[in-house]
C-alpha cells in the first residue's frame, strides 16, 4: 500500500524518470501528487452532440476526427481540424499553430471544450482555439478502455508537465492508480470539535472526491473549489499554516527580551523630537510599539502605512526608547539611496538631541567601514543605519535592544532573522536577551495576505495622513496630448513648485530603455524645457552622482527630475507637486502607487498624469482606472492581489511565502480567517471540546509534514 509520505516514483506508471519531471512541479510524493489538484473540470456525463450546439455557449464535445490541415493566411498559418458524429460536423480553428500538424489523425476520438462560435460568411458553428485531448482511435477499440476515465462522467483536467509529455490524461490515470493503492487509515489530524463545526469530510473521501467528483456534484461548485472536497483540503492546508505562525508566535513570546523602561525621562526625550502635533494613528501605534517594549519577551511588529503617512517618525520615537535605555539600534534598508534617505531624516530629527547615528553601506570605502565598524562594536554608534552592509560578519553590536527593518518585503524573511541574530553575537552572557524587531512597510498589504506573509507578527497600522496633506490629483491621458502635459508642466513651475518625470526601465530590456529614458532627458532639458533647470537620475549611475543629483533637488537647484523608478521609495522632496508617469501602463499597479506617493508631501495641491503610449491591456485599463479612482493605497493594494495573485505581489521566494498546493489567497479569503481563529482555538486547550491527544497529533503532523512544505512555518 501507498503511503502519503511514500517517494511518488514509486506509483505504478511513475518511475524515476518521470519523477525528475514531477519535481518541477513539486511533485515529490504521493501526497504532493494527491494535492495536485485539477484547475478545471469538463462535463463528459452528457457530451453535447454537434447538432444541438448553439452559438455563445461553452460545450464539451466529443467526436471522431474526419481531417485536418494547415493553411496559410498573409498575416499568419490557421490549423483546421473537422470532427464529427455520424453526419454532423464541427470546424476547430488554432491560429499560429504549426506544431499540430502531426497531431491527429483520421479515426482517433477527441474531446473538444471551448466557445462555439458562428461563422459570420457561411452560418457554421466552430470552436475557435478549443482546449482538446485525444481520448484513443476509435477504429482499434481503445474509447473502450478510456470510457471509464475519459467519458461519460466529470472529467478532472490538469496541467500538463514537462513540456506537455506529462499530460492531462496521464495525470488522470496515475492519480487513479495512487488512490486505489492508498493506505485505508489515512490519519485524521485535525481536531474532531473542529471537523464538526465546519463539517469536513475525512481525508480519504475529500482526496478521492475531488479528483473524481460523483455524478450529482454541482459543477459550479467544481469550478469555484467549493465542493465539501475541496473545502475540507483548502482548510487543512490553511489551518496548519495558521497553526505553524500562532506556535512560532507563541514561542517568540516564550524568549527573554528586554523589558525597556518607559518613565518620564523617556517620554520627555520623545516629545523632544516630534517636529508637528502626531496624528491619532501615530499616537494609537506608537502606544502599541511602546507596551510591547515594556514587556519581558521580544517585541515582533509589523508597522504598516501608506506613502507619506509618518512611519519614519514613529520608528524614531521607538528608537529613543531603546537608546534612552542604554541599547543600540539597527535599522536596515534595502536600496543606499534609502538608507541615506533615513540617515538624513534621523541627524535632521534626532542629532541636536545628542544621539550618534552612523550610516553604513557597501560603497563606502574600506576604511570608514572599519571605522564605523569599530564605533559598533565599541557600543559608541547609538543608531546604525545601513543596507545588507549591517549582515556582513564584521559587524557586531555591542548592546543590541532594537532592530528597525524598513520596506521589508525586499528582503527575504531569512535576512530578517539573520540580523536578528546578529544582532545577539555581541551581547555578553548577562544580557542573552533577544531584540525587538519592527518591520515596516509602505506597500499597503491586504489583510489576507498579512495574515500570512507576517503571521508572526503583530500588526499595527498607520491609516491617516498627516495634517496638511492634501490629497493628490490623478488624470490620465494619451502621449498625443503630451504638448498639453509640458505646458501644464511649465505653469507649476512657474509657480515655484518642482516636477518628476519617470520612465519605465523594465530589467529585461534595461539596455533598450534607459537609452529611451536619456533621450528623452536630452529632448526635455535642451528643447522642450531648455530654460529650465532638468536633472537626470537613473540606477546605473554611480552612487557619489546619484546623491549628489536628489541634493540637488532637494535644494531646489533642479526644478525637474528625469527619473526611472529608482525614486520609488524614500525620496522626500515636499516642494515636488507634480509627477509625470511616461508609458504609466507598463508599471504595475503597486509601483505606481508608489511612485505617486513621491509627491503630496507638503500643504500645495499635486498632480500625478499618467500618460499612455499605443493599445492598453484589459488589466492595464483596471491598473490606471483605480489610480485615477481613489488614493487609498489599501484598496489599491486589494485590487493588485487580484491582478497579480500574491505569488507575483511581492515575488514569492523573495517574500519568504508559503507555496500552497491547494489554497489560494485570494479565493480563499474567508476559510484562511477561520483557520486563523480555529488555530489559536486549538493552542488555547486542552478544554471540553479538545483533548490535549488531538492538540498533539496536530502539532505531530505540523512538524512532520507542514513544517517541511512551508518554509515559513518552523516550529521547534
Amino acid at each position: 500500500m501507498l503511503e502519503l509520505t511514500t517517494p511518488v516514483q514509486y506509483v505504478k506508471g511513475i518511475g524515476p524518470k518521470l519523477a525528475d519531471i514531477l519535481a518541477t512541479k513539486n511533485i515529490a510524493t504521493v501526497g504532493d501528487l494527491l494535492h495536485y489538484l485539477p484547475f478545471r473540470y469538463e462535463d463528459r456525463l452528457n457530451p453535447r452532440g454537434i447538432a444541438e450546439l448553439r452559438g455563445g455557449e461553452m460545450a464539451t464535445v466529443i467526436g471522431e476526427v474526419r481531417n485536418s490541415g494547415l493553411f496559410r493566411t498573409r498575416r499568419m498559418p490557421i490549423f483546421q481540424l473537422t470532427v464529427g458524429q455520424g453526419r454532423s460536423r464541427l470546424r476547430c480553428l488554432w491560429f499560429n499553430a504549426t506544431y499540430l500538424q502531426d497531431k491527429f489523425k483520421p479515426g482517433q476520438l477527441i474531446a473538444l471544450y471551448g466557445k462555439v462560435e458562428q461563422d459570420s460568411r457561411n452560418g457554421e458553428l466552430q470552436i475557435i482555439q478549443p482546449q482538446y485531448e485525444v481520448l484513443g482511435d476509435s477504429a482499434s477499440g481503445e474509447d473502450k478502455n478510456v470510457a471509464s476515465l475519459e467519458v461519460g462522467r466529470i472529467v478532472p483536467i490538469y496541467e500538463s508537465a514537462g513540456q506537455g509529455r506529462v499530460t492531462s490524461r496521464w495525470f488522470r490515470r496515475v492519480i487513479r492508480t495512487a488512490l486505489e493503492n492508498l493506505t485505508p487509515d489515512l490519519p485524521e489530524t485535525i481536531p474532531a470539535a473542529v471537523r464538526q463545526r465546519l463539517a469536513l469530510v475525512s481525508p480519504r473521501e475529500a482526496l478521492w472526491k475531488v479528483h473524481w467528483p460523483e455524478a450529482g456534484e454541482s459543477f459550479e461548485d467544481l469550478q469555484s473549489s467549493r465542493t465539501p472536497a475541496h473545502v475540507r483540503l483548502i482548510f487543512e492546508e490553511l489551518f496548519f499554516t495558521e497553526l505553524g505562525l500562532e506556535m512560532k508566535k507563541r514561542q517568540q513570546k516564550a524568549q527573554t527580551g528586554i523589558a525597556f523602561r518607559l518613565d518620564e525621562r523617556v517620554r520627555a526625550a520623545i516629545k523632544k523630537i516630534l517636529p508637528f502635533h502626531p496624528t491619532a494613528a501615530q499616537k494609537k501605534v506608537l502606544r502599541e510599539i511602546a507596551e510591547d517594549m515594556q514587556k519581558p519577551h521580544p517585541m515582533r511588529r509589523l508597522l504598516q502605512g501608506d506613502v507619506g503617512s509618518g512611519k519614519t517618525i514613529v520608528s524614531f520615537q521607538a528608537a529613543i526608547i531603546a537608546i534612552e535605555n542604554g541599547y543600540q539600534v539597527a535599522l536596515m534598508a534595502p536600496t543606499e539611496i534609502l538608507a541615506q534617505q533615513h540617515y538624513f531624516s534621523a541627524r535632521r530629527i534626532l542629532e541636536n538631541a545628542g544621539y550618534r547615528i552612523v550610516l553604513l553601506t557597501g560603497s563606502l570605502e574600506n576604511d570608514r567601514k572599519r571605522e564605523i565598524r569599530r564605533h559598533i562594536a565599541q557600543g559608541s554608534a547609538q543608531l546604525i543605519i545601513g543596507t545588507h552592509a549591517l549582515l556582513e560578519e564584521k559587524v557586531e553590536f555591542a548592546r543590541p535592544g532594537l532592530v528597525i527593518v524598513d520596506e521589508q518585503h525586499r528582503f527575504g524573511v531569512l535576512q530578517r532573522l539573520k540580523l536578528m541574530q546578529k544582532s545577539g553575537e555581541g551581547s555578553d552572557e548577562t544580557n542573552p536577551a533577544e531584540p525587538d524587531v519592527l518591520v515596516m512597510t509602505a506597500t499597503p498589504i491586504p489583510r489576507t495576505l498579512a495574515l500570512t506573509l507576517y503571521g508572526d507578527l503583530d500588526l499595527s497600522v498607520l491609516d491617516e495622513l498627516p495634517p496638511g496633506r492634501t490629497p493628490i490629483v490623478t488624470r490620465r491621458v494619451s502621449d498625443d496630448r503630451s504638448a498639453e502635459v509640458w505646458d501644464f508642466v511649465r505653469k507649476q513651475v512657474a509657480k515655484g513648485h518642482q516636477v518628476y518625470v519617470v520612465y519605465p526601465v523594465i530589467a529585461e530590456q534595461e539596455e533598450r530603455e534607459l537609452k529611451a529614458a536619456i533621450k528623452m532627458y536630452r529632448e526635455l532639458s535642451e528643447k522642450v524645457f531648455s530654460d529650465l533647470k532638468v536633472g537626470l537620475l537613473h540606477g546605473r549611475l554611480d552612487s557619489e552622482l546619484k546623491d549628489q543629483v536628489m541634493r540637488m533637488f532637494q535644494k531646489c537647484e533642479l526644478q525637474i527630475l528625469v527619473a526611472t523608478t529608482v525614486i520609488e521609495v524614500g525620496v522626500d522632496v515636499p516642494n515636488a507637486t507634480v509627477m509625470v508617469i511616461e508609458h504609466a501602463e507598463r508599471f504595475g499597479l503597486a509601483q505606481l502607487h508608489q511612485l505617486r506617493g513621491r509627491i503630496g508631501r507638503g500643504a500645495a495641491k499635486s498632480f500625478c498624469i499618467l500618460m499612455t503610449g499605443g493599445k492598453v491591456t484589459e488589466e492595464g485599463e483596471r491598473r490606471l482606472d483605480a489610480m485615477v479612482r481613489t488614493n487609498d493605497g489599501f484598496q489599491i493594494a486589494e485590487l493588485d492581489l487580484e491582478l497579480r495573485g500574491p505569488g507575483e505581489f511581492f515575488g514569492t521566494r523573495q517574500a519568504g511565502m508559503p507555496s500552497f498546493h491547494v489554497a489560494s489567497l485570494i479565493r480563499d479569503r474567508q476559510l484562511l480567517e477561520l483557520a486563523r481563529r480555529e488555530a489559536a482555538a486549538v493552542l488555547a486547550g486542552p478544554n471540553d471540546e479538545i483533548s490535549q491527544i488531538e492538540i498533539s497529533r496536530a502539532l505531530a503532523a505540523l512538524r512532520m509534514t507542514w513544517q517541511q512544505s512551508y518554509g515559513l512555518v518552523e516550529v521547534g
